[in-house]
């Protein structure tokens, strides 16, 4: 099978995944690893026109990495996972999307500033 992107972990998804314990840790990288090779709503999922979320379910917790596309390398394309936090409703947190969403930005224009 061909993986279908890369992901890259920002700082604040991997201090979220670095303060589980091992076993949820590995879950989620098993998570992360699957969904590079299958789109498949039960792992990644659209939530808007910008975010997206790694669904993780491991010991009765839903562990949710939001993350965004960066399609602007023809090479490579990324999904970057923006930060974690354990999903305790059905919906997402509208601070958590937002916060997503600055993350995003905050990312697009550093990498402006890079290639001035």
């Amino acid at each position: 099978m061909k993986k279908r992107f890369k992901v890259e972990i920002l700082s604040e998804a991997f201090e979220f995944i670095k303060g589980q314990e091992f076993k949820t840790r590995k879950k989620i990288f098993q998570n992360l690893n699957r969904a590079q090779y299958s789109l498949d709503p039960a792992i990644f999922k659209k939530l808007n026109d910008e975010i997206w979320e790694f669904k993780i379910r491991f010991a009765s917790k839903q562990y949710r990495l939001l993350a965004f596309w960066d399609k602007r390398d023809n090479i490579e394309t990324l999904v970057i996972a923006t930060h974690g936090f354990i999903k305790k409703t059905h919906k997402t947190p509208t601070k958590e999307l937002k916060k997503a969403e600055k993350i995003r930005e905050k990312y697009y224009k550093r990498k402006e500033n890079e290639n001035l």
